[in-house]
């Protein structure tokens, strides 16, 4: 047995080799475990494919965004694997996207998912929106070559405030009112859809949604620490606004909470939201423009969700992450950035987030709920008159029943 150095570093680094046999093999069977996850995680998603949906509006809609949280909850796909599933055949929860392109000013609207899940969406759309068309699109993304010449920006958006809190949704704005006339409804939307309009020939702008169901992981997903439950932490913020609520003396002296209106608010819409299908989300926004005008189309990007927001109350959609810099000096001969542009673009194309190769890349995923999604993501009605929003001239009926045989 050799002599102990004296010094703690030294003494320290000295059993830290001796026990090596007993905490090497953990380390390398995390490290084997990583990697197989990942590959054969790989070949399942290769397999399962993917498919881009158009969705072609008609010029009336009538249905309010609760239509599109029923087919939202429907997407809620938990997907419980096996052990086998899990370590042998790479099984994931399916994630879908929900995507807003302008390309030459022309609004499109696209759901994507595996092929698996075609069917449930169209039957899904179709329920709540008969009027509708869906066909399977060519990816308008993929058609998008990265060039130094042509000028582009891209950002994620993340949330101000805890994501128990919700962001002002078509409840707040009293969407959900199927009596209210077309002519007096609000449509946060319309904001969004009017800015992405606005564009012109040979530029495009996307926003693409991404989501999947969100519960509670354990070792049959290979999730080995525990999480805070979403649920949880949402009964805690509610505890948090009571304790901070006035207190007053009543009549016969006892002390009672008095709940601000705000307050009140804050705590409806929290409690509204646990009774909700709960989903992990990333959002991202990419635009394509000439050196001219790129500058101008940025902003309009930046704060193309800002209508969601009542910064006092609710959340606030805010950018995160963004492809550029704010110094000079931070990317030497614009290195970093054209880096950070090729994979957004690529991350885009490959509807990449919870899952390798641009798992969590640059952005914390958000909690939000079907709710919450509807009110971003829902097929507008004729108060919406953007002219560059395509909808479908003629209107499908079926044939008369008394047709002679």
């Amino acid at each position: 047995m050799f002599n102990l150095p004296q010094n703690i570093v030294y003494t320290a680094l000295y059993y830290f080799f001796y026990l090596y046999p007993f905490w090497l093999p953990f380390i390398l069977g995390y490290i084997f475990l990583a990697d197989w996850l990942k590959y054969i995680r790989c070949l399942y998603i290769e397999k399962q494919g993917g498919v881009l949906l158009e969705i072609k509006l008609p010029k009336e809609i009538t249905k309010s965004p609760l239509a599109m949280e029923i087919i939202l909850a429907a997407l809620w796909q938990k997907s419980s694997p096996t052990l086998h599933e899990t370590f042998f055949s790479g099984k994931i929860r399916a994630w879908f996207s929900l995507e807003i392109a302008s390309i030459d000013g022309q609004i499109h609207f696209y759901i994507w998912g595996t092929p698996k899940y075609r069917l449930l969406i169209e039957s899904q759309i179709y329920s709540q929106y008969p009027g509708v068309e869906i066909s399977e699109a060519e990816d308008y993304a993929k058609k998008m070559v990265y060039s130094k010449d042509q000028p582009m920006w891209g950002t994620y958006y993340k949330l101000s405030k805890s994501d128990v809190i919700p962001i002002k949704t078509y409840i707040d704005f009293g969407l959900d009112k199927a009596s209210e006339k077309e002519e007096f409804k609000h449509d946060p939307l319309a904001a969004t859809i009017e800015q992405m309009g606005s564009l012109q020939k040979g530029e495009q702008m996307w926003i693409q949604i991404l989501f999947q169901a969100h519960r509670k992981l354990g070792f049959l997903d290979a999730h080995f620490l525990p999480v805070e439950n979403w649920g949880e932490k949402a009964k805690k913020e509610v505890e948090k606004i009571r304790k901070s609520a006035i207190l007053e003396n009543d009549d016969e002296g006892q002390k009672t909470v008095h709940l601000t209106k705000m307050q009140t608010d804050l705590i409806t819409g929290i409690e509204r939201s646990q009774s909700k299908y709960p989903f992990e989300v990333a959002i991202r926004g990419m635009v394509f423009s000439t050196p001219k005008k790129i500058g101008d189309r940025i902003p309009g990007l930046i704060g193309i969700f800002r209508q969601f927001s009542a910064i006092e109350i609710f959340n606030e959609l805010r950018i995160g992450f963004f492809t550029d810099f704010d110094y000079p000096w931070e990317d030497f001969m614009r290195i970093r950035r054209t880096r950070y542009e090729k994979m957004m673009l690529d991350a885009f194309k490959r509807r990449s987030y919870f899952q390798y190769p641009y798992k969590y890349w640059k952005q914390k995923k958000l909690i939000m709920t079907t709710e919450e999604l509807a009110t971003l993501y829902h097929f507008p009605g004729a108060v919406v008159t953007t002219p560059s929003l395509n909808r479908i001239e003629s209107k499908k009926s079926d044939a008369p029943t008394n047709l002679p045989l």
